[in-house]
């Protein structure tokens, strides 16, 4: 099992070349590529010079022994009120999420679902199916998500089920498609936050499904993306279902809202203890698993 975390916060803070050469001097095996940025029009990777900037990206981690194990795509997948054309714009850019994932050889690429409301699951098998010629020209599977929303609940605002936010939702998304091309990346931290508990949706829909994961804590209120043991969440249950299911694919964290204030000098320290905490949740996870 190899252990990954991501490039968001450190290459917006500073640069992906710098979250890259960061994250490979730590003791991680490999990287998880965020996309988000191509949201933004002007951003690098919506221009002609993106593959360029990749293949430097992968050069910097090639000179390092360290691999892209990971990518998501830009997001959100779909707004309902396409302002802007957006709905258009971000299609193609998730196609060359796609072919920008192969050029760093990366085996999986975040896609989110999209809720949006009555006939969303047509809506989203549909929108996937339409991505899946492009996932096999690139040689990459796209994982779903299991995703949360909010609505007001006694005056209050509060995190709400959403798409594929239980177990049997996912399920069934994940069972519509082709499995040679899609897959299912179980964010543990949403799991909470919409009720359900992460060893529960990991037993249901075990190993066959879930090849991916986003590892992060929160304490069921707040998408906190922290470190684990920081917040709420029972890491040793999660660690024993992991093991239980057989869980085959890597360590991937989606925690570095922990690096939002820390200067630069000090990034390699804190992804250093981030990998300390990741090696021993893996040996946690080696512990449950069942021998043969």
């Amino acid at each position: 099992m190899k252990l990954v975390t991501q490039t968001d916060v450190v290459a917006t803070r500073f640069s992906d070349e710098i979250a890259v050469r960061k994250i490979c001097e730590a003791d991680f095996d490999g990287i998880d590529y965020s996309l988000f940025a191509m949201k933004h029009d002007d951003n690098i990777l919506n221009s002609s010079a993106y593959l360029t900037h990749v293949r430097n990206l992968r050069k910097i981690a090639d000179g390092y022994g360290k691999t892209f194990e990971q990518s998501h795509a830009p997001f959100p997948s779909y707004r309902v009120n396409n302002v802007d054309n957006y709905n258009e714009k971000t299609f193609d850019r998730i196609k060359r999420s796609l072919e920008i994932s192969a050029e760093l050889g990366v085996k999986i690429c975040v896609v989110h679902p999209s809720a949006i409301g009555e006939g969303q699951f047509e809506f989203n098998i549909d929108f996937y199916n339409k991505l899946a010629p492009f996932a096999k020209e690139y040689g990459v599977k796209i994982a779903l998500e299991n995703m949360w929303g909010s609505a007001t609940v006694d005056g209050k605002r509060k995190i709400v089920p959403n798409i594929c936010s239980v177990a049997e939702d996912f399920n069934r998304y994940v069972d519509a498609l082709d499995p040679e091309i899609f897959t299912a990346c179980l964010d543990l931290g949403h799991c909470g936050l919409v009720g359900d508990d992460a060893a529960n949706m990991l037993r249901e829909m075990g190993n066959k499904r879930v090849t991916a994961l986003h590892i992060h804590d929160n304490d069921f209120e707040h998408d906190s993306h922290t470190i684990p043991y920081l917040c709420d969440m029972d890491w040793d249950s999660i660690l024993r279902a992991l093991g239980e299911i057989d869980y085959k694919g890597n360590f991937t964290y989606e925690a570095d809202r922990f690096l939002d204030e820390f200067p630069l000098e000090l990034i390699s320290t804190v992804y250093d203890f981030m990998a300390k905490i990741g090696r021993y949740m893996i040996s946690g996870i080696e512990k449950y698993r069942v021998k043969e």
